[in-house]
């Protein structure tokens, strides 16, 4: 087998980590470019493990610190910095694959230069598709790249898709856990906390994603990716709780024949899928199913009036052009602040909305435009936050 080039865009997050211990279990997967944004004493361990000819840690003194410890054990390995040395990462000229793993905004610009630059996409970074999806997928096209999804739930799809032509295609149904509360009343979610809305029932990822499960965004956010990534509307693409996590999603044809993807949690089964599409590899990591072991497999309609942040993932994708991505900046600067105990859980969807409601949407924006209402909506975000504090938004 020929051996595959890999450069990973947030190496030392979930998915980064995951895509490695992948790597770690097939000599043939090389890795040519990691980046992290701080973490430094990960992203060390895996250049001496890992071997890559380029790194980039985002944050500039870290990265300085990182080369002068580099340099003290004789580890030659070029280091850099900032949106960049992300960009040049992702440009690598032996890369084959990217991961852009990622979280946030700031993936968007190096995975447009890596399409332009001809290397095929891992996509696990959401803000990519949802901010810039019109502009990704048009470019996609034309330089001919395949954009390989890495959440479970479009993979899951995009799996079901394979030897299927797509104009046959009725409904995609995407799955949801439903988060730690989706037992809750109005009346429990007014006094959660942060460390309950971090438990998340089904998975272990980080906080800010886990607040997007918590609150139904990461579907809101799916919805959007969906539409791109299958070239659909949004009113072919519907969500379902599925609290058992087995079923990652389905797709119902239009002759009432539905094909799903199951399998027990574990991001490196999508991962190894993107990685060695169009085949499937052996994956001694990954834990078969045992169906008699299920007792059950349940699904509900999501309790949208007390998750309103999926109605807002909808309405986004429906206005289309800027407003997803002021949906996703508001989002984010939302969890921020939650996180941070500067606004209380039920006002995640109220500050979104809000910011949403102040936006005039450009209907067929450029990328510059993209980002400056990005920037726009984290300041917009940030100043509702300081004027309310956590009494009302």
């Amino acid at each position: 087998m020929v051996k595959k080039n890999i450069a990973i865009l947030g190496s030392t997050g979930s998915v980064g980590t995951q895509t490695l211990e992948v790597a770690r279990h097939d000599h043939n997967l090389n890795i040519v470019g990691l980046t992290t944004n701080t973490n430094i004493d990960l992203l060390e361990k895996q250049i001496i493990e890992f071997e890559p000819e380029l790194v980039c840690v985002m944050n500039e003194q870290r990265a300085l610190e990182l080369s002068q410890r580099l340099a003290e054990k004789s580890i030659h390995v070029e280091v850099v910095s900032g949106l960049e040395g992300l960009i040049e990462v992702a440009t690598l000229d032996n890369a084959h694959l990217v991961v852009t793993a990622v979280i946030g905004m700031i993936g968007l610009v190096p995975t447009v230069e890596a399409i332009k630059k001809g290397k095929h996409i891992a996509l696990a970074n959401k803000e990519t598709l949802v901010a810039g999806g019109d502009i990704v997928m048009k470019l996609a096209n034309a330089y001919n790249i395949p954009i390989l999804p890495i959440d479970s739930e479009h993979s899951a799809i995009f799996q079901c898709l394979q030897g299927n032509k797509r104009e046959e295609v009725s409904r995609y149904i995407l799955t949801a856990s439903g988060g730690p509360f989706r037992d809750f009343t109005y009346e429990q979610l007014q006094k959660v906390t942060v460390q309950d809305a971090l438990k998340h029932p089904n998975w272990e990822m980080g906080s800010k994603i886990t607040i997007d499960s918590a609150t139904l965004m990461n579907k809101g956010l799916e919805v959007i990716e969906g539409k791109h990534l299958f070239n659909t509307s949004y009113d072919k693409i519907d969500v379902v709780v599925h609290r058992e996590s087995i079923i990652h999603s389905m797709v119902e044809y239009r002759d009432g024949s539905t094909m799903a993807q199951l399998g027990y949690a574990d991001m490196k089964v999508p991962i190894a899928y993107a990685i060695y599409y169009p085949n499937r590899q052996k994956a001694n990591h990954a834990e078969k199913l045992d169906f008699c072991k299920l007792k059950s497999l349940t699904f509900e309609e999501p309790k949208r009036s007390l998750f309103p942040c999926l109605d807002l993932g909808y309405s986004a994708l429906k206005t289309g052009g800027t407003m997803p991505a002021v949906l996703n900046a508001a989002n984010e600067i939302a969890v921020e602040s939650f996180l941070n105990k500067k606004i209380s859980f039920l006002q995640i969807p109220k500050l979104i909305a809000k910011v949403m409601e102040k936006h005039t949407c450009i209907s067929e924006p450029t990328l510059d435009e993209i980002l400056y209402y990005d920037n726009w909506a984290r300041e917009y975000s940030r100043k509702k936050v300081k004027e309310s504090g956590t009494s009302h938004l």
